[in-house]
């Protein structure tokens, strides 16, 4: 059979189909934006003291039963302990005057028994004051993310392997009706338990992403499918993104912020034709792109895979044991990509005392990211373009720690330069993986790097607490991971100008097909013998 690209050929670029193809599958990820980035309002922790409801003790004692620690070289009231109510309510009605009568340091302190009282300065409420996930049980926080990121880590191993066996279009509407579903159970959690339990099924659903991405792929050609891979999807993520704090700055409940992001966004798209052809459905495919054809109003030729023969369709559903060497070093990169894109935007939503505003910020330099990803997809080779965001990520993260404290803005610069870095990375190797894997792999070998690689983002909430030990630690460590993955990245084969593959065939004609059978590939003496730079 010819190539794909060629027999779709007559549908032209951009027509009417592509183009409403192309909103229809961005407005899909439009609430992945939200996704884990709700969880830096929904787990944030508003300033808190113990909870004093006695009234049986004087304004006096009222003001200073908390006590008054020094972080940072500045006195603050304590956020988990208070002077014992007992000793200060006989204190009090013995008419004694605090820090006058009594030495407060000389009292006895003990823990939030009663609970915590929280201010509403900022929120309303998050999971946080209403789980009360403070004090002893803080570890509480980042584990919520934990189980969040677990939950996308065993949906891209499940969702990969479902969308090449059942179809990429049944994955995505099934994936965003599950999340539409749990995120507005939610909540109604009634304990942390429940919560998480939720969070966990939603973060399984999140891969809707990498499904629209393979369709993506699939069903657009040429420029079309490029744009889309890097730019379209990425804009669209970047959308919900900057739309996620506008949300929270009006709904500073958190069960009312989960209500309005659970809106249904399911769309209906056709399934994709490459995909069809892989199961052998080509009376299916070719009627998807007839009426394609109709819509671009242009005519469509009598046969369009006209010599797709029995055997040839055999070709494409071959199994085959491939290129474990490219998929390692996939997952090695993407795990770096994560570890400090997440790292770094949990931390930017720190950088100013407004969360608002950081979040915007943080999701406002995204989009020159995503449009510097889609330049060099187009002009430049993908090893070279990776490497170069490895490295620009790890410098501005090693030179940070040499700063002055009182150049702030600058530290906020170079954090934000390491931001825009990782974003560019991952917006590349997302169009990277599908452009080296044959139809019948592609969503199961990109679910496997997006699966491994969301263990970086599992990880990146415990690498940001790393700084009580020593301040700019979590700086070295993302910015070694990129080093790494830097080198690791000259290893890969490269795609840039070549054919999206259909087959294992062409994969090995290609050049780069790293395989151990030798009924799939012509040799298996050297697993990396057929890397473009051995050649």
């Amino acid at each position: 059979m010819k190539d794909y690209d060629n027999a779709v050929a007559f549908l032209g670029q951009w027509g009417r189909f592509q183009l409403i193809f192309f909103f229809l599958l961005c407005s899909t990820i439009v609430p992945n934006g939200f996704g884990a980035f709700t969880l830096i309002f929904l787990t944030d922790v508003p300033s808190h003291q113990c909870l004093v409801s006695d009234t049986n003790i004087t304004e006096d004692w009222h003001k200073s039963i908390i006590p008054v620690k020094m972080v940072n070289g500045k006195p603050e009231l304590s956020s988990c302990s208070r002077y014992r109510l007992d000793v200060v309510r006989n204190l009090s009605a013995l008419g004694y005057i605090p820090g006058r009568d009594v030495n407060l340091t000389d009292l006895e302190q003990e823990n939030c028994v009663d609970g915590w009282s929280y201010s509403k300065d900022i929120y309303e409420s998050t999971v946080v004051s209403e789980f009360d996930l403070v004090c002893s049980d803080q570890w509480k926080r980042p584990f919520t993310t934990l189980i969040f990121f677990l939950g996308v880590v065993f949906g891209s191993f499940f969702s990969g392997q479902l969308s090449d066996r059942y179809g990429r279009k049944l994955v995505l509407f099934v994936t965003m009706a599950v999340q539409t579903v749990f995120v507005f159970v939610q909540a109604f959690a009634t304990s942390w338990v429940v919560f998480i339990i939720l969070l966990f099924i939603n973060g399984l659903a999140q891969i809707n992403y990498l499904a629209a991405l393979v369709l993506g792929a699939e069903v657009l050609t040429g420029n079309e499918r490029i744009f889309f891979s890097s730019l379209g999807s990425c804009l669209a993520f970047a959308i919900g993104y900057m739309m996620l704090p506008l949300f929270a700055y009006f709904l500073r409940d958190w069960k009312s912020l989960l209500y309005a992001l659970s809106v249904p966004s399911v769309v209906f798209v056709p399934e994709s034709p490459r995909w069809l052809i892989s199961q052998g459905r080509v009376e299916e495919a070719e009627a998807i792109l007839r009426k394609a054809a109709k819509w671009n109003k242009v005519q469509a030729p009598n046969a369009i895979f006209e010599d797709c023969s029995a055997e040839q369709r055999q070709i494409f559903c071959s199994k085959f044991s491939s290129n474990f060497a490219t998929i390692y070093i996939f997952d090695v990169a993407r795990f770096s990509l994560c570890a400090g894109y997440f790292g770094l935007s949990f931390n930017a939503a720190q950088l100013s005392a407004d969360p608002y505003i950081s979040c915007f910020l943080a999701a406002l330099v995204e989009i020159p990211a995503y449009i510097s990803s889609w330049v060099a997809l187009r002009y430049l080779p993908r090893r070279l373009s990776l490497i170069g965001c490895f490295l620009l990520g790890a410098l501005p993260l090693f030179f940070i720690q040499l700063v002055p404290e009182n150049l702030s803005n600058l530290s906020l610069t170079l954090e934000l330069v390491g931001k825009y870095a990782f974003t560019t990375g991952i917006s590349l190797i997302f169009a990277y993986v599908a452009e080296l894997y044959p139809t019948v792999l592609r969503n199961t070998a990109t679910g496997i790097c997006m699966a491994v690689s969301r263990i970086g983002s599992c990880v990146s909430p415990f690498v940001l607490n790393l700084r009580v030990y020593f301040t700019y630690l979590p700086y070295i460590i993302l910015g070694s991971l990129a080093v790494l993955s830097a080198f690791a990245t000259l290893f890969l084969p490269e795609s840039f100008k070549q054919p999206l593959p259909e087959t294992i065939q062409q994969q090995k004609l290609q050049g780069w097909c790293i395989c151990w059978k030798p009924d799939v590939c012509s040799s298996s003496k050297n697993v990396y013998q057929h890397l473009p730079f051995n050649q």
